[in-house]
């Protein structure tokens, strides 16, 4: 038996995660992870007794690449004899139409597949190839974003199925979550076992793809050549104190709308988590937004307030009471007349580079790559952007309360609500003034808000030979700069 076979094992082991007779489901992509996952459960198939199969699910996304690495993982499976649980969807099809990232719409896709295998009893559980290096990575994406606790516990060794308050009829499991990359690398080249590599991993427009080939080497070179490791003991330790949370939660068995006089008797760290467990699913609160809320509850008179959230959500205080107040209808527009900034579209999502035009009008987004040693004229240079610095594509929206955005020659972030008063921008005007947002790891970056410079640190550097001009075109435009 291999070491990573062994260690492999006796994770799965200690967590109880097998019986026999199980049937188990390898999630294989043809990258070196889910190929070294598959080979490694093949070699404990036999003690543990239990029935191996693939599970492939073809994105459709890079073109003759995709359809190599189906054909890749058909050929794997059929070489050991294997059952192929396969499946492709259109994600960028997905995304487009649910306003979701590339990366978003693929994971759920895939989870869906996933889920169907096991709720359609044909597997009992599938395994997924994520190591300790995804994990850490995972981490430091989002400390650097800002989270919680929830958010730093990271990538999860088992996830069980959604099932509507029904007994979980299967689960998904990590058992590379304790494996480094570089193992398995090494593992594979003793056994001599050719893996698929995906072009996107190399390149750097991805946040993930950043931190992986410079920001991770940086940290081991310089301050913890175990850092990786660091980090995946610090996702276990958050995931203990959230399950721990989670059932203080329970057990205070809280009413909503909340109660001052309740939340005025527990703990400081308590009072943030009824607030959040309060809020409406899918609502985003920042730490300074719930800060806010409970500056309310520390207010000793018998008064009103209010914050204001994204999405134009309000959380009030009326008396004893606080609670979230959804965003009031829109008045109907009037005919002829395009509602909003999108024509009632909530988002719509540029390529960068590329450009995407609001349905109805003449408007269009653009970001535009220009060569540096040779600008076309006409462009204001504070609206430049370095290409590392983008993702793949931005997402064009409204702005919301509670949105920041940190332009150029300002000491800090500052509430888009307080630059629009700075510039004087008229409240008609700010209803539909345009902004484009970078998802960050699940979470969402302004990068762009029409009018003001691009923030320092998302500039041109020196060595720089492009950059990207972002710009709305068009006859319809609304910028009151």
């Amino acid at each position: 038996m291999t070491d990573l076979a062994f260690n492999v094992r006796g994770w799965i082991q200690h967590r109880r995660w097998l019986k026999a007779g199980d049937r188990l489901g390898i999630a294989v992509s043809g990258g070196a992870d889910s190929v070294a996952l598959l080979r490694t459960v093949l070699e404990l198939r036999a003690e543990l007794g239990i029935v191996v199969s693939v599970v492939h699910f073809n994105h459709t996304l890079r073109g003759e690449e995709s359809e190599a690495d189906h054909a890749f993982v058909k050929n794997l499976a059929g070489q050991h004899g294997l059952e192929l649980h396969e499946a492709r969807g259109d994600v960028a099809g997905r995304s487009q139409e649910r306003s979701l990232s590339i990366e978003a719409a693929s994971r759920e896709a895939r989870y869906e597949f996933f889920w169907s295998l096991i709720g359609g009893g044909r597997l009992d559980k599938i395994a997924t190839a994520h190591t300790l290096d995804d994990q850490a990575e995972t981490v430091l994406l989002r400390l650097i974003r800002g989270t919680g606790t929830r958010g730093l516990g990271g990538i999860h060794p088992k996830l069980t199925e959604p099932s509507s308050g029904q007994t979980s009829r299967g689960s998904i499991l990590r058992p590379f979550l304790h494996t480094r990359r570089r193992d398995i690398e090494r593992y594979l080249a003793s056994l001599s076992q050719p893996w698929r590599e995906d072009s996107s991993n190399r390149d750097l427009h991805h946040t993930r793809n950043r931190v992986r080939q410079s920001l991770i080497p940086l940290l081991e070179k310089d301050f913890n050549p175990e850092v990786a490791e660091r980090l995946a003991d610090f996702a276990e330790i958050a995931q203990a104190e959230e399950e721990y949370w989670q059932d203080e939660l329970r057990r205070l068995d809280f009413t909503n709308p909340l109660q001052i006089s309740v939340l005025r008797t527990i703990p400081l760290a308590m009072q943030r988590r009824l607030v959040l467990a309060a809020a409406p699913p899918g609502l985003p609160l920042e730490f300074r937004q719930v800060e806010a809320i409970l500056s309310i509850v520390d207010d000793t008179e018998d008064a009103t307030g209010t914050v204001n959230l994204a999405r134009g959500w309000v959380f009030e205080r009326q008396g004893d009471s606080l609670a979230f107040v959804a965003p009031k209808p829109q008045e109907q527009a009037p005919e002829g007349r395009h509602s909003g900034l999108l024509g009632g579209l909530e988002s719509l999502r540029l390529p960068v580079a590329g450009q995407v035009g609001v349905p109805g009008t003449a408007r269009v987004f653009q970001a535009v790559r220009i060569n540096l040693a040779n600008p076309p004229a006409g462009y204001n240079p504070q609206h430049l952007y370095a290409p590392h610095a983008l993702p793949s594509e931005l997402i064009v929206r409204t702005w919301q309360f509670g949105d920041r955005f940190w332009p150029a020659h300002t000491k800090a972030p500052k509430k888009l609500k307080e630059l629009f008063q700075e510039k004087k921008i008229a409240g008609e005007l700010r209803v539909s003034w345009p902004v484009m947002v970078a998802e960050r790891d699940g979470g969402e970056e302004v990068v762009w808000v029409q009018g003001f410079a691009a923030p320092a640190s998302l500039r041109p550097r020196a060595d720089d030979r492009e950059a990207i001009l972002i710009r709305e075109v068009g006859s319809d435009k609304s910028n009151g700069l």
